[in-house]
C-alpha cells in the first residue's frame, strides 16, 4: 500500500465545500516515514508489534489508521480560497500501544486535541519520542490504565479502541469514557461485533465498514444516546 501527496484544487470543481480525496500532504508523509523509522528501530528491541515487515506496517497500523480518520475526522475543501477546513474536538485512544490509531489521526487531522492511554512505560517512552520526533503538539500520554482515566464530559469527544487482550473487559471501559454525544470508535474484526453489541448499552451504531486490504476487519463507530 502507498500513500499519495495532496494535489492542489482544481479550478474547474464547482464552488462551495468538496470531500477531500484521500491524499497526503508531502509533510504528512515525511511524518508517516519517519514514523515507520523510529518503529523499525524501537521494534528491534523492544516489543511494539508483533507486525514487523515494513510493507504490511504500512498496510495494516497506517492504512487502517488513515481509514478510520478519513471516517471519523472528513475535511472540506473551500473551493476558490483553496482552504482545507478540518473538524475539531478531542480524541482519546484507549490502549494505543505503538500509537494506533492515535498519532496516524494526529497527522491526519493536526487540529485535533489527543490523549493516548498506556500504561506499559516502554511504549509510553516510543510515543513520547514520536511525539517529539514529529513536532505534535496538542498531544498528551496518559501513562497508566484506562479505568484510572477521568471520564471526559465534552460532546465532540471520540474514543478509539483497536482489537486487544481482554477485549470484553476493556470494551466497557472505553464505552465509560464517551461522554453523552460523545463516540466510540472501534476497530475490530467482524466477527466481534455481535458480542460488542452485547458488551455495550445505550449506544447508537452505524453499520460497520469494512477496512481496505482486509478480509475482515471493520471500523463501527457509535454515539452514547446518554
Amino acid at each position: 500500500m502507498s500513500f499519495r501527496a495532496q494535489p492542489k484544487g482544481s479550478q474547474s470543481e464547482p464552488s462551495g465545500a468538496v470531500e477531500e480525496s484521500a491524499v497526503l500532504s508531502p509533510a504528512q508523509l515525511q511524518s508517516i516515514s519517519t514514523y515507520i523509522d523510529l518503529l523499525l528501530r524501537w521494534n528491534a528491541r523492544i516489543n511494539l508489534t508483533s507486525v514487523r515487515d515494513p510493507e504490511e506496517i504500512v498496510t495494516r497500523h497506517f492504512g487502517e489508521s488513515l481509514f478510520a480518520a478519513r471516517c471519523l475526522f472528513p475535511s472540506t475543501i473551500h473551493v476558490g480560497a483553496d482552504a482545507l477546513v478540518r473538524p475539531t474536538g478531542k480524541l482519546i485512544d484507549l490502549g494505543s500501544g505503538a500509537g494506533f490509531p492515535g498519532l496516524p489521526i494526529k497527522i491526519w487531522n493536526p487540529s485535533l486535541h489527543i490523549t493516548l492511554i498506556e500504561s506499559n512505560h516502554k511504549k509510553v517512552a516510543f510515543l513520547r519520542e514520536v511525539i517529539r520526533a514529529l513536532g505534535l503538539t496538542d498531544v498528551n500520554v496518559f501513562a497508566g490504565r484506562a479505568e484510572d482515566f477521568p471520564p471526559d464530559r465534552q460532546p465532540n469527544t471520540t474514543v478509539t479502541l483497536r482489537a486487544v487482550e481482554n477485549f470484553g473487559t476493556i470494551l466497557p471501559v472505553a464505552a465509560r469514557l464517551v461522554p453523552p454525544s460523545g463516540r466510540l470508535a472501534l476497530l475490530i474484526g467482524e466477527s466481534q461485533v455481535e458480542a460488542a453489541s452485547k458488551l455495550v448499552g445505550g449506544f447508537e451504531w452505524s453499520k460497520p465498514a469494512h477496512i481496505p486490504l482486509s478480509t475482515a476487519r471493520v471500523l463501527w463507530v457509535g454515539r452514547n444516546r446518554a
